[in-house]
């Protein structure tokens, strides 16, 4: 589908051609407030946000961009609206991307100002649709921001900048809806070999922003469409990259941190407060983890052992004893809670081999 991805890179990370899906988040500071933006920029990276986005909206914001990308490694994007004059004094103030709303940043000749900037400090150019700001001549022929119109609109703008003589180009088009937004970047994918930025835009704050961001992106990402992804949450950014990184891991796309595989328990299960303690305990200590190891909390004896030697170490519980498997051979059993207590104390041993190896 679609035809060889073109690389692009954006500070010290790549996109497309291959490169490992990024993660992306944006912070929901006042970029002006140098202090209060590079803390939350620190924040976003220390959970493992490869690629930050900051709202530039004004003068002082622009201004900003210099201290801020002197203090921090992770590349910066600049989110563009309305003056093409914000973005070129970004990229002068060192902006590693722009991102620009078609929509909404003016005439043909303001967009050839900004490409000539971008082209001159070798700066790569995200074109953002949204359902929200689409044009209003595609607005009125479509009579509604449906997925032909959005990918028209992306496509038109891709236009304008590769008769610019620009092709460090990176396309998103986002819309709250599920199906149209996997059906939205199918067309594009289609149509051109530049990356795609992918996400459910607006999906929310909750348990089903979750579950809508997890099903678009998901889907998306089987199919082999999307180069970096942001997961977009109502709140705390840093939910945002937690999220990004574990629909990587659940599609074997990223190997970071712990994967735990536990039933869901059932009346086969015989002791089901231990092992929702344990379970909870697992994952409260190591969500930080940036080693990958898989391991199973396992609750009864029809799954359990199996899926406990599966995984690189597992614990299958009894009523009141479990037995505990490493690299699919038994490793100790015993009774409860000493064995589980045991059994994390390995865990920990684990990990820390696994930060000695990489060493």
């Amino acid at each position: 589908m679609g035809n060889e991805t073109k690389a692009v890179r954006v500070g010290g990370v790549w996109m497309g051609a291959g490169a490992p899906i990024s993660v992306q988040s944006m912070t929901n500071t006042y970029t002006g407030d140098v202090e209060a933006t590079t803390a939350q920029v620190q924040q976003l990276a220390e959970a493992g946000c490869e690629i930050v986005r900051m709202a530039v909206n004004d003068v002082p914001a622009a201004a900003a961009v210099r201290e801020i990308r002197a203090r921090t490694r992770v590349p910066l994007v600049a989110d563009i609206h309305f003056d093409y004059r914000l973005a070129i004094a970004s990229i002068e103030n060192g902006i590693d991307k722009i991102r620009f709303n078609p929509g909404n940043i003016g005439s043909e000749a303001n967009v050839r100002a900004l490409v000539d900037c971008a082209k001159a400090h070798h700066v790569p150019i995200r074109i953002g649709v949204n359902a929200g700001s689409l044009d209003k001549a595609l607005l009125a022929r479509y009579g509604a921001p449906v997925p032909a119109a959005l990918a028209e609109s992306a496509l038109s703008h891709v236009r304008i900048l590769e008769r610019a003589g620009f092709s460090d180009i990176v396309i998103s088009a986002k819309i709250s809806s599920v199906p149209e937004t996997v059906e939205t970047y199918r067309l594009l994918k289609q149509a051109c070999s530049y990356p795609l930025h992918i996400g459910v835009t607006e999906a929310g704050g909750g348990e089903l922003a979750l579950i809508k961001s997890a099903v678009g992106i998901g889907a998306l990402l089987l199919e082999g469409i999307g180069d970096t992804i942001r997961v977009s949450l109502t709140g705390d950014p840093v939910r945002e990259v937690v999220a990004g990184k574990a629909i990587l891991q659940a599609l074997g796309l990223r190997r970071e941190g712990v994967e735990i595989v536990s039933c869901p328990t059932c009346g086969r299960c015989k002791n089901l407060a231990a092992h929702a303690a344990l379970v909870e305990r697992v994952e409260r200590e190591f969500k930080n983890e940036k080693e990958y190891l898989k391991i199973a909390v396992m609750g009864c004896a029809v799954n359990g052992p199996g899926e406990a030697r599966e995984a690189e170490i597992g614990i299958a519980f009894g009523r009141t004893n479990a037995v505990v498997f490493k690299r699919g051979e038994q490793a100790f059993a015993g009774e409860l809670p000493g064995t589980a207590e045991r059994f994390l104390d390995e865990i920990r041993s684990m990990l820390e081999e696994r930060k000695k190896e990489r060493a």
